[in-house]
């Protein structure tokens, strides 16, 4: 079972986050998983618990600060409220650097707004080693997504009401043109199809997503 602990920020404040190991140890390859707009709750530590009994260590940042909601309307405000270049540079870059000191390799991986952190992260965290994101991308002024130098994996639904298709192969277009080295994968399903606590939950589409990150994160942080 995992704990929660303190980690520190570049600038030298403090962020808790959802902290749990295999039982190999603390030398493991690490990843940071980046929460959906609901908060540090149990559906993603789950997520974290599944990648330990894969043999890595995983740090949960909780971008929220404790706040976790199960309502639409509370999480978006808790999202618009959200600093997202300081969540990516601070919190996420000092999740990577707190696994990094001891773990070989680390690798972002996020869902939904934590996706669109994720890209945001590929770009701005230079210690990250390879980045897995699920259905999210952040806005086209937000980061040159050309610069990405890490691989890169991204899970897209074609049904998504929150990030389009359109804005996701625009996003695809400047992985091409900056020559990143990434997969992407698209699922006939909605957005959030890999959270089992959603309607609108695809568990064919997410065994899928879940087989091919797992070989993309076993292959780059090996």
């Amino acid at each position: 079972m995992g704990q929660l602990i303190n980690f520190q920020r570049p600038d030298g404040q403090t962020c808790r986050g959802y902290y749990t190991e295999p039982a190999s140890g603390s030398s493991a390859p690490g990843i940071v998983v980046i929460q959906e707009w609901w908060g540090l709750n149990d559906q993603i530590k789950g997520v974290a618990d599944q990648l330990v009994q894969q043999g890595y260590r995983v740090l949960v940042p909780d971008l929220y600060k404790g706040e976790v909601t199960v309502e639409a309307a509370e999480a978006e405000h808790l999202m618009n409220d959200l600093d997202f270049g300081d969540a990516a540079t601070q919190n996420i870059r000092g999740a990577v650097q707190h696994l990094q000191a001891s773990s070989p390799r680390v690798a972002e991986m996020g869902y939904c707004m934590g996706g669109a952190l994720t890209v945001l992260a590929a770009v701005h965290v230079p210690e990250a080693d390879v980045a897995v994101c699920w259905y999210g991308v952040p806005p086209v002024e937000a980061a040159d997504t050309r610069t990405i130098s890490i691989p890169f994996q991204g899970h897209f639904a074609e049904q998504d009401e929150f990030f389009s298709p359109d804005q996701v192969k625009a996003f695809e277009a400047r992985l091409k043109e900056g020559g990143v080295n990434y997969e992407l994968y698209w699922y006939n399903a909605h957005h959030a199809f890999g959270n089992e606590n959603n309607d609108i939950y695809d568990p064919e589409a997410t065994k899928l997503a879940w087989e091919r990150s797992l070989a993309f994160l076993a292959k780059h942080l090996a």
